[in-house]
């Protein structure tokens, strides 16, 4: 018995029969919808999905001289990846919104110097269209320098220190909702307010402390500022010493959810009640945050927003269009710690 033919499969000029456009339009659409009317536009893709037709990347690829995958940058420890799920809720948001145009998402670590120029030789050789570049350092300007200067398409995650008018970026207002954590704090009677800081050389550290600071105004007291890493063993460290310079206080907010729990651990153990004896804020509304005894009251980021925006600004670059930045609100979340 004869098998049955293998099913053929679809080509451009089935959706363009089914889109009722032009071949033409199909290739416009499937190479960044550019010059191409929002109905044609909604048809083609009706018509994709109609059709089962799929992209041939390596097909693609030659003809557009593309690599059809983005750089997912992280300029921390591999440490720091695991411990903080926020690279995780941004990892997934961009490969989820990359996915919808056949473009493969990949993670390149540069925590360290080795791990800095590999990163810079894989990008600057063509290897990726572009970048989302994650946790940017200030100390670390030579590898968005080499990324500038390569013309490579790139947008940070927060504002990139002393790159501001070169590259593009997706923000939390980290100021404005730092400033409306401790207002919540203030608001709640407490009186000696302190905080665990995020790192210097961080936009994310620095405005929340900035925030931090202009919200208390005349009250603002440098000894009840320490400093972390965003890690939870620096949050501890950093409650153990403003506990040890003031064992009055009754509140803090930490510039990270992470730093936070590391200040609960040490509040507790301290045999201090929260948020009865000291109240505690954090942000970014990580997992950790409903994890903590008692839960967290917090500021929430939009993490999927930032990441769905980021991929949107960086095809936008890479499609030839002026890099953008946008800076999204924060809210409050209130749970039983403050």
């Amino acid at each position: 018995m004869t098998p049955p033919p293998a099913k053929r499969r679809p080509t451009i000029d089935d959706v363009a029969a089914a889109a009722g456009v032009s071949r033409g339009t199909v290739s416009r659409v499937l190479n960044g919808g550019h010059w191409v009317s929002p109905d044609s536009l909604a048809s083609v893709n009706s018509a994709i999905k109609k059709t089962g037709y799929r992209v041939n990347p390596h097909a693609r690829s030659l003809a557009t001289s593309r690599a059809n995958s983005v750089a997912f940058l992280l300029t921390e420890s591999h440490d720091r990846l695991f411990e903080d799920p926020n690279f995780a809720v941004l990892m997934r948001g961009a490969s989820k919104a990359l996915s919808v145009h056949d473009i493969s998402l990949v993670l390149i670590m540069a925590g360290n110097e080795d791990e800095q120029r590999r990163a810079t030789e894989f990008i600057t050789a063509g290897h990726v269209d572009g970048v989302l570049l994650v946790s940017s350092h200030s100390d670390r300007r030579g590898l968005i320098s080499e990324i500038v200067a390569a013309g490579v398409p790139a947008i940070a995650c927060g504002v990139p220190l002393g790159f501001e008018r070169k590259m593009g970026y997706v923000a939390a207002d980290d100021y404005a909702g730092a400033r409306e954590l401790v207002h919540h704090l203030a608001g709640l009677g407490r009186k000696r307010i302190a905080t665990i800081a995020g790192p210097k050389d961080t936009s994310g550290g620095m405005r929340r402390f900035e925030g931090y600071a202009d919200e208390l105004g005349d009250d603002f007291d440098e000894t009840l500022v320490a400093r972390g890493d965003y890690s939870r063993a620096s949050g501890a460290q950093s409650m153990t010493e403003l506990l040890e310079r003031h064992p009055d206080l009754d509140a803090v907010f930490a510039a990270n959810d992470v730093m936070a729990a590391g200040a609960i651990d040490v509040l507790l153990a301290s045999g201090r009640r929260v948020p009865e004896d000291v109240a505690v804020g954090g942000f970014d509304d990580a997992p950790v945050a409903t994890q903590t005894t008692p839960p967290l009251t917090t500021m929430h980021q939009p993490f999927e927003r930032i990441s769905e925006e980021m991929v949107r600004l960086l095809l936008r670059v890479i499609g030839g269009e002026r890099p953008a930045a946008i800076v999204l609100p924060t809210d409050l979340v209130v749970r039983e710690s403050a």
